[in-house]
């Protein structure tokens, strides 16, 4: 965290034992809110990359004035480590609650996710969701939660739209699928929306494989890829397996016409590209991005970069979840949670670099949040579609 001074603070809650991680300005007027990530446990990396973007957008916000409307009032984080499991979400909503927070960032994975946004909702304590991807966070009326990215049924049907486009513009050479994904709600989830999208574009599924996390083994699944022999191999994982299993298709020689991810691990992360280039090369994903336009996002790139990290969407989703709180919580002029969750409804937040235009939420979804199809080529990620975000002409299919 270099410069940032990190402490324990005692729960401001009178007779609490409980303690956090703390950071921001020690000041008299100050702003707690909560960020809460799996920083240990399976999916560490991930929260961990999370976390960095929280810091980072506090530190800026802090740099830029504070919370201008309460006087310049500095944001202090209180750090939550949901441990990779759904009940180490809830339980740290629960203390965090005690300790006095005004809102929660949070929590990267989507059963954490619907865990954390369900306690949250006990207290009416507003809850940013940064990444959970899964539908079923927004649709249960929650009024607490608000999701600034897109959910995977969005995704789901961007995705299948666009390769329908790709494979009708290369002549149709591409048939039949295998889709592999990993066991949780954000897999099995997207999954599910996969097969009911890709029939009705013509498309034969010949195979829907679970695995579970994690799984550090994937030759009998590419085995079984082989004697299935699929056009369009679609992986939806987190980025350990999403890794081990492109590269285990690499080493046994299975080239499909396409790999084509949505919301793949993987698929695009700098970090794979780096490790694993011959693997990550060719690979399209439908995924969170941002805009290639916008200088600012080459200018947090490079200062993620600084500090020895790769530049992934966790960092970039959760450095915007925490501007979007920061920007309510200025126009609610205040700290009161009912106050905050009306300024979030109302919110027109334009002040970031996705490509999503202003902010409009609409049970608490962000409207206008959309992914973006990338594609890896020479090394690099390149936006391939919509035209508007266009770096590169798709290369498909993969061994045309």
């Amino acid at each position: 965290m270099n410069s940032r001074r990190q402490f324990i603070s005692q729960s401001v809650a009178a007779a609490s034992t409980l303690a956090f991680p703390m950071v921001g300005g020690a000041q008299a007027q100050s702003v707690k809110i909560g960020i809460i990530h799996p920083v240990t446990g399976a999916l560490a990396y991930s929260g961990q990359q999370c976390r960095t973007g929280a810091l980072m957008a506090i530190e800026d916000i802090n740099a830029a004035g504070g919370i201008r409307s309460l006087g310049g009032a500095k944001i202090e984080a209180l750090l939550g480590d949901a441990q990779s499991t759904p009940q180490g979400g809830s339980a740290e909503v629960e203390k965090m609650n005690d300790a006095g927070v005004c809102a929660v960032v949070g929590a990267y994975a989507s059963a954490i996710c619907l865990a954390t946004t369900q306690t949250a909702a006990k207290y009416n304590l507003p809850h940013v969701v940064d990444v959970g991807v899964a539908d079923q966070i927004m649709e249960r009326g929650l009024k607490n939660t608000f999701r600034f990215g897109p959910g995977y049924k969005k995704c789901a049907q961007i995705a299948v739209s666009n390769l329908h486009v790709l494979n009708t513009a290369a002549g149709k050479p591409a048939k039949t699928v295998m889709i592999i994904h990993e066991e949780s709600l954000f897999g099995t989830g997207t999954a599910n929306l996969l097969s009911a999208e890709l029939p009705g574009y013509g498309y034969e599924i010949k195979e829907v494989l679970k695995h579970p996390n994690p799984t550090r083994d994937f030759n009998n699944i590419v085995l079984r890829m082989k004697q299935v022999n699929p056009d369009i191999v679609i992986p939806a994982n987190y980025f350990d397996e999403y890794a081990l299993l492109v590269r285990t298709m690499k080493q046994q020689k299975v080239v499909p016409k396409a790999i084509y991810s949505v919301l793949g691990g993987a698929a695009s992360s700098y970090k794979f590209v780096k490790e694993f280039p011959d693997a990550a090369n060719g690979i399209i994903d439908c995924n969170h991005w941002f805009n290639p336009k916008d200088k600012r996002a080459f200018a947090l790139k490079k200062r993620v970069e600084a500090k020895g990290l790769f530049y992934s969407y966790e960092v970039w989703l959760t450095y915007t979840a925490v501007k979007l709180l920061a920007d309510a919580i200025d126009h609610a002029k205040s700290t009161d949670r009912a106050a905050i969750i009306d300024a979030l409804n109302k919110s027109t937040f334009s002040d970031h670099f996705l490509p999503f235009g202003p902010t409009q939420f609409i049970n608490g979804q962000n409207t206008g949040a959309q992914p973006l199809m990338t594609q890896v080529i020479k090394g690099d990620i390149k936006v391939i579609v919509p035209r508007e975000y266009r770096e590169a002409e798709p290369i498909f299919p993969l061994n045309a």
